[in-house]
């Protein structure tokens, strides 16, 4: 018995020092670049910059990497390009991917119009629809729009103008 208690011990300690050297869970927060000479300030300007300018969110991130050197926004100023336009007060009617969504959609109908026989479109437009009325539930539970607000082909027509 004396020795099982011994083994036991043993055990009990080895169990310890293995808990005790297992490594940190990788956290989330990443990590700055040194080698980016902007500031914070710098690059937040310039985000402003380009967003009255009528730059897109999603060509500003690939702006700010291609020609600037800047590969990851968050990481150095500890806000998304969203974030920050939101601080500066440019909200967006209808969010960039949505708004995307309803431009093919007319594209696709205007190509049916005179291409009434052409299936794979047809099929493509249906899909597109799909998307964009998933995506319009979720924003309206996001509260990013009104709850009231509907995808028709007039008004889809009308926003793409």
């Amino acid at each position: 018995m004396a020795e099982e208690n011994e083994e036991t011990a043993e055990i009990k300690e080895v169990a310890e020092t293995v808990k005790s050297e297992k490594p940190e869970k990788h956290s989330r927060k990443k990590k700055a670049f040194d080698w980016v000479e902007m500031k914070p300030e710098e690059i937040i300007e310039l985000i402003k910059k380009l967003s009255n300018e009528g730059v897109p969110k999603s060509e500003i991130g690939m702006i700010l990497r291609d020609q600037h050197g800047i590969p990851e926004v968050r990481a150095i100023t500890g806000k998304t390009v969203s974030d920050i336009l939101k601080e500066q007060g440019t909200r967006e009617e209808i969010p960039e991917d949505l708004m995307n969504l309803i431009r093919r959609s007319v594209t696709i109908k205007e190509h049916m119009g005179p291409n009434p026989k052409d299936m794979t479109a047809k099929r493509g437009y249906q899909m597109t629809v799909s998307k964009i009325r998933k995506l319009v539930e979720y924003y309206k539970k996001k509260g990013l729009l009104p709850g009231e607000w509907n995808f028709t082909e007039e008004k889809a027509k009308l926003l793409v103008k």
